[in-house]
Order: structure tokens, then C-alpha cells, then sequence
């Protein structure tokens, strides 16, 4: 579906293509630090809960780059964001790899992921606020698949990780190799970002009762009611993906008894569900909305991940972990969707939803690692359990509103107190 002439442009092809390879490159970085955290903790010597307070490193630096996004994006662009976090990237990942392989030490490392957390949380909000835009150039939802192409980098970055712990390859030389290409391609790919500030619409209603003003402050957006709700889904699917991202191998190796190339492995499985889960949601989600799908997600999240603490025969485990996938792939992307439906406060809002959302990448490993040491990682897990029934509980706030209704819903968002001329303008965006 597009919407007008000027959306059909090779232009907007060309910025859409490039948003789909930064979301790709992202996840591919991300994977690669996660795919060889079995041998930093076999280089360390390192306990469970030492292991929880390294990943903590990077959830800090993470925060700190999504403090800094919202201004960056908002004054510079979402471009600039994406070239100063691919610098960040590369240093810290490059920094890591040798300290692991150099045996520098635990607080080498801890410094270097700062550096790498702080890259990835300003290209997280860079990349979401540029897609939000895209997505609305685009005239359908893709958000989904978004972040269904960074499930795909994380499977590739997982599975060359599983590869590079069974032929042994040292962490230095597998870190720098990819980062210095992944970031090289990002900086030429950012060049066909497009103005995303040039889809504000004037007219647009806010998903608050009250007006937004023209020019909003951080403040007045974490005022928003709806900016706290969004951010408790957020913070629940972002737990459940999270947490499999940080723990999942080990569990798998401390719990089930897999060795660490097989362990990285079921990490590839996740991952790979989690791709399925976004490549298949768009459709549905335009079908159903966001609140339906939300709620499902969750209960399926729930379901696999009870699977994969409870049943203790490793085929049923892996059973669960795809469903754990399924479940916890949606949830982050309609959240950013959510948050990006007023263009006027896009980057502020994105900022803000995400720092909530990295709440869980930054209290998630120190207490899922404390846990971990006093009833083991399987039992630690059922921390997640809360936090995606309190996503789903929340599910309604990510309703859509004014301009980012479905037509389908028209009649009903009328009833609700939407606005029916933007949607009938939606509406009459169909080809």
C-alpha cells in the first residue's frame, strides 16, 4: 500500500532498503558479543553472577546512549545518530575482543561494553525513529519487519558465533573482523536516510487528552501517560527477549547439560523464532491491531518459557524456546511503533519508551544472575514471568490512534473518540 505519488519514489525505496540494512547490522553486532559470552566466561574464570554484573556493563552504556538519542535525533537527525553510534560500535567491540583475547581483565571489558552499550542504544533509537518514518512513507506496517531484519542479524551473528566456538577462533580476531565490515556498510547505508521530521503533521492528534505542543520537552514526554504505559510493555517484552539473549546459552548448558557450541546453538533457535514471529506479524497486526496480538504474544511468551524452566527433557525445552521466541517478537517493535505515532514528539517519546524498555537489560542480568547463584538460571527465569504478564496487562496503551489508526478500524475509532477524517485520509491512502 502506498499513500501518495511522492512515497512510490526510488528515494523513499532507497531510505526503506537502508533502514532494513542499519536494523540488520545492529542485531548482527549484537549477536556476535552474545554468541561468544561462553568463552568470556571461560577466559574470565567467571561465576554466574559475575557474568550478570559484565552484561550490566553494556546495559549502562546503553542507557546512556538512549539519554543522549533523544536530543541527538531530535536536533541532528536520525542519520547523524546512526554514524556517531557505528563509530561507538566499533570501538567498543574491537576494545572487548582484545582485552577477552589479551586477558585484560574483567573491568577492560566491563569499560569496553560501556562503550559498545552506549553505540547500541543511540542506534536503537536512531534507526526506530528513522523506520517509524519509513513506515509511515511506506503507508502499512513494517516496523515488524524492521525489526524482523535485525532478528536476522542476530541469527547470523548467533550462528557464526556457534561456529567460532567450535573451531575455537579467538574473540579478538572474529570481533574486529565483522565489526570493522558491519560498520563500514552501516555509514554507507545511513546516507539514504530521508528527513524523517518531514512527516509531522500539524493536525495530528496526540494519543494523550491533552494537546501536545509544537515543541515538547523530555520532561513534558515522560509526563504522558501513555509514554509509562508503552514503556511497561516495552519493559516486559524487552525482558523476555533480553533475558534469552543473555542467558539462554548458559541456562541451556547449566541446566540441560549441553556443551557451549550446543548452548550457542539454542540461541540460534530462539533467534530464529523470533524472525518468523516479526516476519509473520506485520500482516497480522494490520489485521488485528496491536492490542490482540500483544495479548497473545504474551501468553505464548509465558507458555514456552514455563516449558523450558519446568520440563526437564531437552527436545521439549527447545519446543519451548521457540514458542518463548514467538512470543517475545512483537512486542518491542509495536512498542516503538506505539511511541512513534505522534511524528512531533517521535524521537523524545522513542527515547523515552526505550530507557524504560533498557531498564530491563540493566536490572535483568544482576538479578537473574544473583537468582541464578541461589536456585540456578532455570528457576532465575521466572522473574520474566511478571514482567510479561504486566506487558500484557498493558497491552491497551499501544492502541492505535489519529493518523496511525487501521482503516479497518474506522468506525470503531470514531465511536472511541478517534479522529474519523484522518482515517478516512488513511483510508483514502489505499491503492
Amino acid at each position: 500500500m502506498t499513500t501518495t505519488s511522492a512515497r512510490t519514489t526510488p528515494t523513499t525505496r532507497a531510505w526503506i532498503i537502508a533502514v532494513f540494512v542499519v536494523f540488520t547490522l545492529s542485531g548482527l553486532d549484537i549477536a556476535t558479543w552474545l554468541g561468544r559470552i561462553p568463552s568470556v566466561r571461560d577466559a574470565l574464570g567467571a561465576s554466574t553472577f559475575e557474568m550478570g554484573l559484565l552484561v550490566l556493563g553494556m546495559a549502562v552504556g546503553s542507557i546512556g546512549g538512549l539519554t543522549f538519542a533523544g536530543h541527538i535525533v531530535a536536533k541532528l537527525g536520525a542519520r547523524r545518530g546512526v554514524q556517531v553510534a557505528a563509530a561507538c560500535l566499533a570501538v567498543g567491540m574491537v576494545f572487548a575482543g582484545i582485552a577477552v583475547t589479551l586477558g585484560w581483565g574483567f573491568a577492560a571489558i566491563w569499560i569496553a561494553l560501556i562503550a559498545f552499550g552506549f553505540g547500541n542504544g543511540l542506534c536503537d533509537v536512531s534507526m526506530n525513529v528513522s523506520g517509524a518514518a519509513a513506515e509511515k512513507a511506506g503507508g502499512r506496517t513494517i516496523m515488524p519487519l524492521f525489526h524482523a531484519a535485525f532478528s536476522l542479524g542476530t541469527l547470523a551473528g548467533a550462528g557464526l558465533g556457534a561456529l567460532a566456538e567450535a573451531l575455537e577462533i579467538p574473540v579478538a580476531w572474529h570481533f574486529i573482523v565483522l565489526v570493522v565490515v558491519t560498520s563500514a556498510v552501516m555509514l554507507v547505508a545511513v546516507r539514504a536516510f530521508q528527513d524523517e521530521h518531514r512527516f509531522a503533521d500539524a493536525e495530528h492528534t496526540a494519543t494523550d487528552t491533552s494537546p501536545v505542543p509544537t515543541q515538547v520537552t523530555r520532561w513534558q514526554v515522560w509526563a504522558q501517560p501513555s509514554t509509562i504505559l508503552i514503556g511497561v510493555i516495552v519493559l516486559g517484552m524487552a525482558l523476555a527477549e533480553g533475558s534469552a539473549n543473555d542467558w539462554l546459552p548458559l541456562a541451556m548448558i547449566d541446566g540441560h547439560g549441553l556443551d557451549n557450541a550446543a548452548g550457542a546453538a539454542v540461541l540460534t533457535v530462539f533467534l530464529a523464532a523470533m524472525t518468523v514471529g516479526r516476519v509473520a506479524g506485520s500482516p497480522l497486526i494490520d489485521k488485528f491491531g496491536r492490542v490482540p496480538i500483544l495479548r497473545i504474544s504474551a501468553a505464548v511468551a509465558v507458555v514456552g518459557l514455563g516449558m523450558l524452566i519446568f520440563i526437564d527433557n531437552v527436545p521439549l525445552a527447545i519446543v519451548g524456546v521457540v514458542l518463548w521466541g514467538l512470543g517475545a517478537s512483537l512486542g518491542f517493535p509495536m512498542g516503538m511503533s506505539a511511541a512513534a505515532d505522534d511524528p512531533r514528539t517521535a524521537a523524545l517519546k522513542v527515547s523515552a519508551v526505550a530507557t524504560i524498555g533498557y531498564v530491563a537489560f540493566l536490572a535483568g542480568p544482576p538479578i537473574i544472575g544473583f537468582l541464578g547463584e541461589q536456585i540456578g538460571l532455570l528457576g532465575a527465569l521466572l522473574v520474566v514471568f511478571v514482567f510479561i504478564i504486566a506487558a500484557g496487562l498493558a497491552s491497551g496503551a499501544a492502541r492505535e490512534t489519529g493518523a496511525a489508526a487501521r482503516p479497518t478500524r474506522r468506525g470503531r475509532d470514531a465511536d472511541d473518540g478517534g479522529e474519523p477524517r484522518l482515517q478516512a485520509d488513511r483510508t483514502a491512502d489505499r491503492r
